[in-house]
Formats: structure tokens, C-alpha cells, sequence
């Protein structure tokens, strides 16, 4: 494929031009690989609770969180995992049927683990409106992690957002406004495994002119209406992180920790590090294999790659 060759080569040039020849290797949660282990789990402030039930998810996500219902259970738990050492947190959890997440409950605890505590605190923010996101700032959140969607058809028929995409634009402002720093997720795949609006959602990442991006693909989880969907191959996503390049050719790029599993993540993560990827979270042999190879320096770090 000469064509998807030049693309990652133009990508890699741009890419090390920036930021030079380097990848950071991010272990986000606690999961552990090649001998080191994450300190930055992720929480649930709604336990396994979700209300909305987009296709993609259903909640199993959130299976695999610490659950912390309350201010009282957040608190404690914050305290015990900086007792461990842990790096900080990311504060998620499931949404009502129009997206938002009850943050009100756990705000007091965000300003005393804040006060308290080294921890640094950030949070898959959902649907918030202007009060919502000031909040989160002065209570101490130092980033706000927004999926940003392209298509007002997949917004609703796999996200469930009767609105589309009103909402999406109300919390990018939001979060703006309030000076909370922004990564702006991609996710490509989301309808039903098919590129659509992806090109989009670029664009408009674009307009808000963060400091990285963090691609994520389509993972097809047992017990959702994708289970069996088909997501973007290896060489799709690479092309469109080489187009993603060329239009934000100075931001960070970052794959995120949800893609495929197996030969998919292999053939995607060296091809993610020929087109210049910037960090990568829990690598697979192929990236390092190719990084190795191409002569770029690596460095590990044991929180979730959105910190770089």
C-alpha cells in the first residue's frame, strides 16, 4: 500500500519535527505489563449504574472501576490509594438518560482529596453544563476528558443522545469557559465498527485547539449490540492518524487504551508508531518492537496517557 506508506511517513516527519523521535508508554488503571504497574485507577461514582446504556458499553466498563457511590466512599477511597501511592485518579461513571453524571454528590470530596492529598484528579466528564464545569475546577479537577463525537445519527443511535450533538458542544464550551484543560477524545469505529464522522470530530478538536488528542477504536465487548461488529482495521485507523497529523500537525497524538485485543493491537500499535504517535497506552510487543527499530526513544510512565 504505497499510499498508506507516504501517509505515515508524512505523519512521522511532522510528528518528530514537533516533538522529536520519542514515545511515551503510559500504564493507565493498575494494570501491569513488562514488569511495572499502573497507579492511576479509574473510579465509578455511580458504582456499575448506567442509565443511558450506549450500544458500545452497556455499563461493562464500568465493571472493571473501584466503585465509590457517595462523597464519604470517594473520600476514603482517596485517601487509602495516596496511602498506596498511587498517582491519582480518573473519576467517571455511568449517565442518565441524557448523558450527565451526578457530580454534585461528590464535590466535596474532589476539594478535600485536593486539599489532603497529592493526588491528581481527573475526570470523563459526560455531559456538564457551565456551572457544572466551573465547579469541577475549583473543587480541583485538573482535566476534563470529553469523547467527541463527529456524527449527530451515531450520537443517537448508539449514544442515545436525543440530542445529538447539542450537548457535546454545550460541555466543550463549558469546560472551556472554566479553564478546565481539555482531552478530547476520538472515537473511531463508534458506528458499528464504520468510519463516520470521525473527520468531523477532527475539525472540531481542532477549533478548540487542545494540547493532545487521544484516539481510541472501537473495542466489540461480549453482551452489547456491537458485540459482533467489525472494527476499522489496523491500516484504516493508521490512515487516519496520518490524516489527523496533517491537519493538527503540533499537538500531542495519543492512542488510548481502548482499541482491540490481539493481532489487531500488534499490526495497529507498529503502525501507530511509523505514523509519529506521540504516547501509547498499554503497548503491545508490535510498538515497542518498532520503535526499537526505527531508533525512538521510550519512556514509561504509570498513569493514563492523557497526563503527557
Amino acid at each position: 500500500m504505497p499510499e498508506l506508506e507516504q501517509a505515515l511517513e508524512r505523519a512521522r516527519e511532522l510528528s518528530h519535527a514537533a516533538h522529536g523521535p520519542n514515545l511515551d508508554i503510559f500504564l493507565p488503571g493498575m494494570f501491569t505489563a513488562y514488569g511495572r504497574t499502573g497507579r492511576y485507577p479509574a473510579v465509578s461514582i455511580t458504582g456499575k449504574s448506567c442509565s443511558l446504556g450506549c450500544d458500545h458499553c452497556r455499563g461493562r466498563l464500568l465493571r472493571t472501576m473501584r466503585p465509590a457511590r457517595d462523597a464519604d466512599q470517594l473520600y476514603a477511597l482517596g485517601l487509602k490509594l495516596a496511602a498506596q501511592g498511587q498517582e491519582g485518579m480518573l473519576l467517571s461513571g455511568g449517565s442518565d438518560p441524557q448523558g450527565h453524571l451526578p457530580w454534585d454528590k461528590v464535590l466535596p470530596a474532589i476539594e478535600r482529596l485536593s486539599a489532603d492529598t497529592e493526588l491528581i484528579l481527573t475526570a470523563h466528564v459526560g455531559r456538564i453544563d457551565r456551572g457544572t464545569a466551573k465547579a469541577l475546577k475549583q473543587a480541583g479537577v485538573r482535566q476534563a476528558l470529553v469523547d467527541v463525537v463527529g456524527s449527530e445519527g451515531t450520537a443517537q443511535r448508539v449514544l442515545h443522545l436525543a440530542d445529538g450533538l447539542a450537548g457535546q458542544s454545550e460541555t466543550l464550551a463549558a469546560c472551556q469557559e472554566a479553564g478546565l484543560e481539555l482531552a478530547p477524545h476520538i472515537i473511531l469505529g463508534l458506528d458499528h465498527g464504520h468510519l463516520h464522522g470521525e473527520e468531523h470530530a477532527l475539525e472540531l478538536v481542532a477549533e478548540l485547539e487542545p494540547k493532545r488528542v487521544v484516539f481510541v477504536v472501537l473495542m466489540p465487548l461480549k453482551g452489547t449490540p456491537l458485540a459482533q461488529a467489525t472494527p476499522p482495521s489496523p491500516q484504516e485507523v493508521a490512515g487516519f492518524l496520518a490524516q489527523a497529523r496533517e491537519r493538527l500537525p503540533r499537538i500531542r497524538h495519543h492512542l488510548g487504551c481502548a482499541r482491540p485485543r490481539g493481532r489487531h493491537r500488534r499490526e495497529l500499535d507498529a503502525l501507530a508508531v511509523r505514523a509519529g504517535i506521540n504516547a501509547l497506552a498499554i503497548p503491545s510487543d508490535g510498538a515497542l518492537d518498532q520503535a526499537r527499530e526505527m531508533g525512538v526513544k521510550v519512556s514509561f510512565r504509570d498513569t493514563c496517557c492523557s497526563l503527557a
